[in-house]
């Protein structure tokens, strides 16, 4: 199973990226997908996460400006950010539990991670 993950760039205080990410190879069932990040120095949070059946969490810094949706036959997650402020500069990293066969548990996978900076 790979993660593959883009979108990630340079904005400017107050703008706007959409992040994406697709998970591929082995695949009988994802339950969660999400978001991660890490700041230099810092230890990796998560950011929003969203279930199967679509229950979402958010971090509470995030709440407001941010936008996770996912594509199930597509395999794929989102991560709507708006309203960027230079705290949001980390490397995102995508997540998904991954059930590879019908008998199988779920397993973690991670992205390579993309980055995003936001200037001031």
């Amino acid at each position: 199973v790979q993660l593959q993950a883009s979108g990630g760039g340079l904005v400017q205080l107050g703008g706007s990226l959409r992040l994406s990410c697709v998970a591929s190879g082995s695949i009988f069932s994802i339950s969660v997908m999400g978001w991660y990040r890490q700041a230099p120095g810092k230890q990796r949070e998560l950011v929003a996460s969203m279930s199967r059946s679509g229950s979402i969490n958010y971090v509470d810094s995030v709440k407001g400006r941010f936008t996770i949706s996912r594509d199930n036959a597509k395999n794929t997650v989102y991560l709507q950010s708006d309203s960027l402020k230079p705290e949001d500069t980390a490397v995102y990293y995508c997540h998904a539990a991954v059930q590879k066969h019908y008998i199988d548990t779920y397993h973690n996978y991670w992205g390579q991670g993309t980055q995003v900076t936001v200037s001031s």
